[in-house]
C-alpha cells in the first residue's frame, strides 16, 4: 500500500505524475495522460524571459486550459526578479503550481547560467527560491527540480545539500529529483540509492512532510513499482518512458492496486489513442501545425507496433492531417 502524494494543499491518490518534458508535455499530451489516470501533470520547461515577453495571442503555447487542473508550470532562468515576473504571469494564466528548474543538462542552457548550472551556484539558486516564494500567494505550491549534483565531486555533493536544505527552509513543498548528475545528462543509470537517501535525509531532519518525487529510467511498470518500494520516495515522475506509451500509467496503477498487469494495447486501442491525441493537437494548434508537431509522438508510439520501423518511417514523412490518417489506416 502507498500513501497519497501531497504537493502543498493537493493530494493525489495515484502517487505518479507526468514530468515536464521539453518538446513534448504540451496540453494535448497532458490530457492524454489524464485519460490514463494521472492526476497531476507538468508542462514543458519555459524560459522566464519568454513567459514575460510572449504576447497574449501566443500564450496558448503555455496556457493552462480549464479542463486540466491541477497543472504545474516549470520555469528556468538565472535572475530572481525575472523568475518572479514569470511566475506571476503563469499563475494569472491558471497554473496551480510553480516548479523551479535547477536540473536541465543541455549545453546551451548551462552556458547561460541556467538549469543545471545553478547546482554549482547555491547562493543564486536559493535567492531565486526565496524571492519567488516571498512574492507568490501562499496557496500556490512551490517545488524545485534537481539532479544528483553537477558532477560526482565532493564540492558538488555539498552544493546539492545546501540547495536542498535551504529550499526546504525557504518553503518548497516538494523536490522532483533525477538520479543522474548534470554532467551525465542521460548516460549511465539513474542513482536510485541516492534518491532514497535524500528522502531519508529529509526525514531525519524532521521534514518528512516534504515530498520527494523520483525520476530516471522508469520505463516499465515493474521497474516503477520496485523503485517506489525500495527508495521510500513519496512518488514518481514519469518522463521519457511515457512518450508514446501512456499505457505505462495504466499498467503501473494496476500493479499499485495489487492487480495483474493489463495486456498490451491492441492495434485498435493504439489507433484510438493516436486519433485522440491528434484531435487534441489539432484543437490546440490547428491541423497544419498539429501534423508536424505530432510526428515526434508518432515515432515514439511506433515502438509498440509490431512493424516498428515501417511505422516510424511513415510518421517521419507526415506533413498533413490526411497523411496522419493514411498512416493509421494502412497500419
Amino acid at each position: 500500500m502507498f500513501l497519497p502524494l501531497r504537493l502543498g494543499s493537493y493530494e493525489f491518490m495515484f502517487p505518479v505524475i507526468q514530468a515536464a518534458l521539453s518538446g513534448y508535455s504540451d496540453a494535448p499530451m497532458r490530457k492524454i495522460a489524464r485519460q490514463f489516470g494521472v492526476e497531476f501533470t507538468l508542462c514543458e520547461v519555459m524560459l522566464d524571459q519568454f513567459v514575460i515577453a510572449v504576447s497574449k495571442r501566443k500564450s496558448r503555447l503555455y496556457f493552462a486550459e480549464s479542463d486540466e487542473h491541477p497543472v504545474g508550470a516549470q520555469l528556468m532562468g538565472n535572475e530572481p526578479e525575472q523568475f518572479v515576473h514569470a511566475a506571476k504571469r503563469l499563475i494569472d494564466e491558471g497554473f496551480d503550481l510553480i516548479d523551479l528548474n535547477f536540473a536541465c543538462p543541455v549545453k546551451k542552457v548551462l552556458g547561460r547560467g541556467r538549469g543545471g548550472s545553478l547546482l554549482n551556484q547555491p547562493q543564486t539558486a536559493l535567492k531565486i527560491v526565496e524571492t519567488v516564494r516571498r512574492n507568490m500567494p501562499d496557496s500556490i505550491p512551490l517545488t524545485v527540480k534537481l539532479r544528483k549534483g553537477f558532477d560526482d565531486l565532493p564540492e558538488s555533493r555539498k552544493n546539492f545539500f545546501e540547495i536542498l536544505n535551504g529550499s526546504v527552509e525557504l518553503g518548497v513543498c516538494a523536490v522532483f529529483l533525477h538520479g543522474r548528475t548534470v554532467r551525465q545528462r542521460y548516460e549511465g543509470t539513474s542513482d536510485w540509492e541516492f534518491i532514497g537517501n535524500v528522502k531519508r535525509h529529509l526525514n531525519e531532519r524532521g521534514h518528512s512532510e516534504i515530498a520527494v518525487v523520483g525520476s530516471g529510467d522508469l520505463f516499465t511498470p515493474e521497474i516503477c513499482l520496485r523503485r517506489l518500494r525500495e527508495s521510500g520516495v513519496d512518488g514518481l515522475a514519469l518522463a521519457r518512458g511515457i512518450i508514446g506509451n501512456p499505457w505505462l500509467f495504466r499498467d503501473l496503477a494496476a500493479l499499485l492496486r495489487g492487480q495483474p498487469k493489463p495486456e498490451p494495447p491492441t492495434l485498435d486501442e493504439q489507433r484510438h489513442v493516436l486519433e485522440e491525441h491528434f484531435r487534441l493537437a489539432a484543437e490546440h494548434y490547428g491541423e497544419r501545425r498539429a501534423a508536424t508537431t505530432m510526428r515526434a509522438f508518432g515515432v515514439k508510439y511506433s515502438l509498440l507496433h509490431p512493424e516498428t520501423e515501417q511505422i516510424r518511417q511513415a510518421f517521419v514523412k507526415v506533413k498533413t492531417a490526411t497523411d496522419w490518417s493514411h498512416v493509421l489506416e494502412r497500419y
